[in-house]
C-alpha cells in the first residue's frame, strides 16, 4: 500500500492508547500496525494506513493544533474536515481487520496461579498452579497459537530469583499474553523474605533482633508497608576536613568511633547542590593523633571530583552529612541495623507498633523482573495488569563503587584512566580530566527492567516498596540484569501508582553513546506512553532521583500524571548537557577542552530525544530538597519537544520550569505555575559563555504564574524569548488558567488510580 497519511509517531502513540486504555477489545496492536517500515534515526513520521476514520480525524486535528503549539484541548473543539486520503485507508483497514479476524480462530487460554496451588497441577482454573515459574513454562507451551491470560489468585509470589522474560514469553505470531489479577484480586509479586522471631536485644532502646540467612544483605527494608530508615548519625560540616584517604574528625565528640566494630560496614552518606553522594568507610584510624574515617576506593575518589562533589558541593549552606549503618547509631524509633555477616537483623521498635504486629519484609533481590532477550530476537506483546511490584535493594553503593551521582541517579564507577593526583583541588568543581568520563557513566539497575522488548504494556499495576527506581525502560545495557539495553518501543504505563520507593519512579532511556547515537538503529528508544499515573512519595534513599527521567526517547509522551512528595524533580527529559548535539557544546569546547579526548567525538548529527510532549501533569511538593532542577525539566536539544498545559503548584518556592544548558527547540506553553515565592521559569544560558549561543531557540509563551522570579538571560540574542505572559496577583487566576488546572492530572476516566497512602488528595 501507498502512502496514506503520515503524523508524527508520538501522536500515533497517543491516539492508539487513548482507544485502547480500558483493556477492550480493540488493542494497541489494531491501531498500530505491526508490518510497518523501519524507520531511520532522523525520522520524525511514520506511515498510518490501518486508523479507523475517526483516529485519523482526531490525529489530524491534534497535528495541526500540535504543529502550531496550541491548546490539545481547544483541538477536540475544531473542525471535523479530515483529508479525503483517510476515507480510503479507512477502508483499507477495515479489509486488513477482516483478514485478521478470519485468521485469527485459535480460542484464548487462561492459566491459573494462586499461592495456594501446586505446580503439580493442570493449571486451568480451578487447579492452579503456584509458582509463577510454573505458569511461565505453560505460556511457552501454548502462546504461539493462543493468546495467553496468566490469572494470579490473591496473595504473595515471593521469588527467589529474578523472573525473566525473553521472546519465548511474549505473544507469538500476533498474539498476545496477559500477566493479570484474577477478579477481586491483589497479588504481589514480592523480592523479600518476612522476618520474624523478634526477640529484645536491648530494653533501655526497645531494641529488638532476629535471625536471617547468613550472607544476605541489602540497604532497605519495610516495616507495616513503609520504608524504615537506616541507623545513622548526622555529622556537622563543620567539623570535618577533607583529605584524599578521607575525612578528618576535627572534634572529640566523635572519638567513640574509633572503638565501633565492623567500621568497614559504615558509609558516608552526603546532600549536595543536586546529589545525593555515598562513599563507604574502609577503617576509622586514630593513630595521627586525629580521628580519620579512611575511605574505600574508588569510591571516595569518584566523590570527590567533577561537580557538586562531596568535599565541595554548590549551595554548602544546604549541604548535609551522615554517617549510617552502625549497630551504635541505633538512636530513633524505626531504624534498623544488618549483620549480615552474624545474620542477624537489629530494630528499634516503631512508637506505637507492638513487636508481635510488626510486618518486616528484607529484600533479598537487587531485580525482580526483567524483559528483555536481543535486539534480534526482541520480547513483544506482553502486558501486565493489576499486579503489585514490591520489595528489592540495589547493593551498588555498598561496594567499594559507593554511588558516586552525576545526575538524576547516574553514576561514576571504575578507576578514571586520568584522574588527577590532585583532585581535591584542581578538580573539585570540574576540568578537562573529569570531562574524558563523561560518555561512561553508569546507570543504576531499576527493580523491573525493560528493554530489547516491543509492545510491553504495564496497566494498573502498583510498583511499591522498591529499592532503587521501580521501572527502568529502555535503559543502557550496563544496567540491565539480562546484559540487552536499549531498543524499546510501544511501552505503556498507564493507570499505575508508584509510592515508597527508594528511588525514583520511571528511569526511561540510557546515557551512554549508543543511547543518544546509535551504533544500531534498533537501538533507538521509541513511542513511550507514561500516561494517568501517580507518584507520590519517591526517592526517598536516592534523593537525587527524578520521579521520571526520559533521557534519550524519541516521541515519550508523558501525560496527565499526578506527581507529588518528591524531594527532587516532578519529570525530566534530555540529558547530555548538549554535548552530543549536532556541533558539540562551545562551552565545553573552549573552556573545558572536553572534546580533547576521542571517546567525546564532536557529533554532526542529532541525538535521539525528540518529539517529546509532556502535557496535562499536576505537579505539587516537588523539589522538597534539592535547589537546583526544576519541577519539570529539559537538558539539551529536543526538537519537537513541547511542554504544554502543566499545574505546578507548592513547588516550595524553587523553579518550576527549566531549560538547563544546551535547551534547545523547547516550546514551555500554556502551564499554570501557583508557586508565589518561586522561580516560576529558568533558562541557563551559561553565563560566562553568553556569547557561545549554547542554550538557543526556545520560546515560553502564554503561560500564567503568580511568582515574580524569572531565571536565566531570556534575550533576543539566544531567540530564547518569552512571549504573551500572564502574572497574575491576588489569585485571580483567569478562566482559561482554572480550566487547566481542572484538566491537569489523573483523567476521571482512568477511574481510581491509588494505593495505600497514595490516594487521591484535596484539590488546592
Amino acid at each position: 500500500m501507498g502512502k496514506i497519511a503520515e503524523f508524527p509517531r508520538g501522536l500515533v502513540q497517543h491516539e492508539a492508547n487513548r482507544r485502547s486504555r480500558h483493556g477492550g477489545s480493540s488493542t494497541f496492536d489494531s491501531v498500530w500496525p505491526k508490518n510497518r517500515p523501519n524507520i531511520a534515526q532522523d525520522d520524525s513520521s511514520i506511515y498510518v494506513a490501518n486508523f479507523s476514520y475517526r483516529t485519523l480525524e482526531l490525529l489530524s486535528r491534534k497535528l495541526f493544533i500540535l504543529k502550531n503549539h496550541g491548546s490539545p484541548y481547544k483541538a477536540i473543539k475544531g473542525s471535523r474536515k479530515i483529508p479525503a486520503l483517510a476515507a480510503i485507508a479507512w477502508f483499507a483497514t477495515m479489509q486488513a481487520f477482516s483478514a485478521a479476524a478470519q485468521e485469527k480462530t485459535a480460542p484464548p487460554v487462561v492459566i491459573a496461579v494462586s499461592p495456594t496451588g501446586s505446580d503439580s497441577a493442570s493449571g486451568a482454573p480451578g487447579h492452579p498452579f503456584r509458582t509463577l515459574e510454573r505458569a511461565q513454562q505453560a505460556v511457552r507451551a501454548v502462546n504461539a497459537d493462543h493468546d495467553v491470560t496468566v490469572e494470579l489468585a490473591d496473595g504473595v509470589y515471593r521469588l527467589a530469583k529474578p523472573l525473566i522474560f525473553t521472546a519465548q514469553d511474549g505473544g507469538r505470531n500476533d498474539r498476545h499474553v496477559t500477566w493479570t489479577a484474577a477478579q477481586g484480586a491483589h497479588p504481589v509479586v514480592s523480592g523479600a523474605i518476612p522476618v520474624t522471631g523478634w526477640k529484645l536485644y536491648d530494653q533501655a532502646r526497645s531494641l529488638y533482633a532476629a535471625d536471617i540467612p547468613a550472607g544476605l544483605d541489602a540497604r532497605q527494608l519495610w516495616v507495616n508497608g513503609h520504608l524504615a530508615p537506616r541507623a545513622s548519625i548526622e555529622i556537622k560540616r563543620s567539623d570535618v576536613s577533607f583529605t584524599a584517604q578521607g575525612i578528618v574528625l576535627n572534634d572529640p565528640r566523635y572519638d567513640f568511633l574509633a572503638k565501633l566494630p565492623d567500621q568497614n560496614r559504615m558509609e558516608i552518606n552526603a546532600t549536595g547542590f543536586f546529589t545525593r553522594r555515598i562513599s563507604p568507610v574502609e577503617k576509622i584510624d586514630d593513630q595521627s593523633g586525629n580521628l580519620t574515617l579512611v575511605m574505600q576506593q574508588p569510591a571516595w575518589n569518584n566523590n570527590l571530583w567533577g561537580y557538586d562533589t562531596i568535599t565541595k558541593p554548590f549551595g554548602p549552606q544546604y549541604a548535609q552529612l551522615f554517617l549510617s549503618n552502625s549497630l551504635a547509631f541505633l538512636t530513633q524509633p524505626g531504624q534498623w541495623y544488618l549483620d549480615p555477616k552474624q545474620g542477624r537483623l537489629y530494630l528499634r521498635l516503631p512508637a506505637g507498633s507492638p513487636i508481635d504486629q510488626l510486618d518486616v519484609e528484607l529484600p533479598r533481590l537487587t531485580v525482580l523482573m526483567a524483559i528483555g532477550n536481543s535486539l534480534d530476537a526482541p520480547v513483544h506483546d506482553l502486558i501486565f495488569r493489576g499486579i503489585r511490584f514490591s520489595h528489592t535493594s540495589w547493593l551498588g553503593p555498598s561496594t567499594n563503587e559507593g554511588y558516586a551521582s552525576q545526575q538524576s541517579g547516574s553514576y561514576l564507577a571504575g578507576r578514571a584512566p586520568l584522574y588527577p593526583a590532585d583532585a581535591l583541588t584542581s578538580c573539585a568543581q570540574g576540568c578537562p580530566a573529569f570531562e574524558s568520563m563523561r560518555n561512561l557513566w553508569s546507570q543504576a539497575p531499576a527493580s523491573i527492567q525493560v528493554a530489547a522488548a516491543n509492545r510491553i504494556t504495564f496497566d494498573q499495576d502498583v510498583f511499591a516498596h522498591l529499592g532503587q527506581y521501580a521501572l527502568g525502560i529502555g535503559n543502557d545495557a550496563d544496567a540491565n540484569f539480562t546484559g540487552a539495553g536499549l531498543g524499546t518501543s510501544d511501552i505503556r504505563v498507564t493507570r499505575c501508582v508508584f509510592t515508597d520507593l527508594a528511588g525514583g519512579a520511571v528511569l526511561a532511556g540510557g546515557v551512554r553513546r549508543d543511547a543518544h547515537h546509535p551504533s544500531d538503529p534498533r537501538m533507538i528508544n521509541r513511542q513511550l506512553l507514561i500516561e494517568n499515573n501517580r507518584i507520590q512519595s519517591v526517592s526517598k534513599d536516592y534523593l537525587d532521583n527524578s520521579a521520571i527521567l526520559s533521557t534519550y526517547v524519541t516521541g515519550a509522551l508523558i501525560l496527565h500524571n499526578d506527581i507529588s512528595d518528591v524531594p527532587y524533580d516532578a519529570i525530566d527529559i534530555g540529558y547530555g548537557w548538549g554535548y552530543e548535539d549536532p556541533g558539540g557544546n562551545a562551552n565545553y569546547r573552549v573552556f573545558m577542552h572536553g572534546y580533547d579526548f576521542k571517546d567525546n567525538p564532536v557529533y554532526e548529527t542529532p541525538t535521539t530525544h525528540r518529539d517529546v510532549v509532556v502535557a496535562w501533569n499536576r505537579i505539587h511538593g516537588a523539589k522538597k530538597l534539592f535547589h537546583d532542577g526544576g519541577a519539570i525539566y529539559n537538558l539539551s536539544a529536543g526538537p519537537g519537544t513541547l511542554i504544554t498545559e502543566n499545574y505546578i503548584f507548592d513547588n516550595n518556592q524553587r523553579i518550576a520550569l527549566y531549560l538547563d544548558e544546551g535547551s534547545r527547540f523547547i516550546t514551555v506553553r500554556k502551564n499554570v505555575v501557583d508557586d508565589p515565592g518561586g522561580e516560576w521559569l529558568n533558562v541557563n544560558t551559561v553565563h560566562h559563555a553568553f556569547p557561545l549561543r549554547i542554550t538557543v531557540d526556545n520560546t515560553a509563551e502564554d503561560n500564567w504564574h503568580n511568582g515574580t522570579r524569572i531565571g536565566g538571560m531570556w534575550t533576543n540574542y539566544e531567540n530564547d524569548l518569552i512571549l504573551d505572559d500572564h502574572l497574575v496577583q491576588n489569585n485571580d487566576w483567569p478562566a482559561e488558567a482554572v480550566a487547566i488546572m481542572k484538566n491537569a492530572g489523573i483523567e476521571p476516566s482512568a477511574g481510581p488510580v491509588e494505593y495505600g497512602d497514595a490516594k487521591v488528595d484535596a484539590a488546592p
